[in-house]
């Protein structure tokens, strides 16, 4: 019988390079799953606005208008929440919210906003990105602690804005041919309101109380405080590009057969009622700008792997 001799070899540099390799990796997926600390949450709390419209109290706006508490509810607000905590102290977080938000001169402490009797609401959607430090490690792994904590960041906001469209009529002859406005009686205009959705940034800042308990759980209660890059928000300015004019009909020009309501004394006249309008109708001041403040109560969620901070 022939014997068979078999001859293995093996490269120890090319061993050695797999080995490294191989626990190199097996240590970027253990930290990777290890250092993350993900917490999903809700909130639920009620807004208030302040701006030129309603109550200017920041904090603890008491419901408004109880007459029309039966057609707009209890203003409200509820989110969705998502931490990634990077570290004991300091937290990423994204924020997407719902709020419903109410205005009345009725509320208001100054007299002559109480005599002015303005009032609306607004359904105000937003999306926030902001940065969150903990005075304690509440991030750590342990069963449970309490800590204060500040955040603040940037977000948007999407929200109704109010819009106006001039319905121009004009006098007619007998035959019911339009005639140039001569005077007031010859050119009425009625104004006829909707509402659309406008997007705007705003900055959002508070402080909060975060009880974490049974490891995996926490409650926490919050204010936040958004100062708001509009001064639409409680409808109180509408602007000039969303102020339309329409008229009751086309009045063509006999020589060049082109429309008369694009120049000339009926074009004047409608532009001098749209200005005429937005200076009546805009209130407040023209510089500042609405601040949209939630108070709120949220219960999180963490899940994955349990944190793997390093110093």
């Amino acid at each position: 019988m022939q014997k068979l001799n078999f001859k293995i070899t093996i490269n120890p540099y090319s061993f050695m390079n797999k080995k490294l390799l191989f626990s190199f990796l097996a240590f970027l997926g253990v930290v990777s799953v290890k250092a993350q600390r993900n917490e999903l949450g809700v909130r639920l709390g009620m807004s208030n606005l302040v701006g030129d419209v309603g109550s200017t109290s920041y904090i603890l706006q008491k419901p408004l208008d109880l007459n029309r508490m039966s057609d707009w509810g209890i203003p409200f607000y509820g989110g969705i929440l998502y931490r990634f905590n990077f570290n004991p102290h300091q937290t990423v977080r994204l924020d997407l919210g719902y709020n419903q938000v109410q205005f009345s001169d009725k509320a208001a402490k100054e007299e002559y906003r109480r005599n002015r009797n303005a009032y609306g609401k607004n359904n105000v959607y937003e999306a926030s990105l902001m940065f969150e430090y903990n005075f304690f490690p509440v991030n750590n792994e342990q069963i449970g602690m309490v800590s204060p904590y500040i955040f603040g960041g940037i977000g948007a906001l999407v929200f109704d804005a109010p819009k106006a469209n001039l319905a121009h009529d004009f006098r007619r002859d007998p035959d019911g041919v339009a005639l140039a406005p001569i005077n007031e009686m010859d050119f009425k205009t009625t104004t006829e309101y909707s509402l659309g959705k406008k997007v705007t940034m705003h900055i959002p800042f508070g402080v909060g109380l975060k009880y974490k308990f049974n490891h995996t759980w926490a409650i926490f209660a919050e204010a936040t405080f958004r100062y708001t890059l509009t001064d639409q928000l409680d409808h109180s300015k509408i602007l000039p590009e969303d102020v339309k004019s329409s008229f009751n009909a086309d009045i063509l020009d006999p020589a060049s057969g082109g429309s008369l309501l694009q120049s000339g004394n009926y074009y004047a006249v409608a532009k001098e009622r749209e200005e005429e309008f937005i200076k009546k109708r805009n209130i407040g001041d023209e510089r500042s700008k609405d601040w949209l403040n939630t108070f709120s109560l949220g219960l999180t969620f963490s899940f994955g792997r349990p944190p793997c901070y390093c110093d």
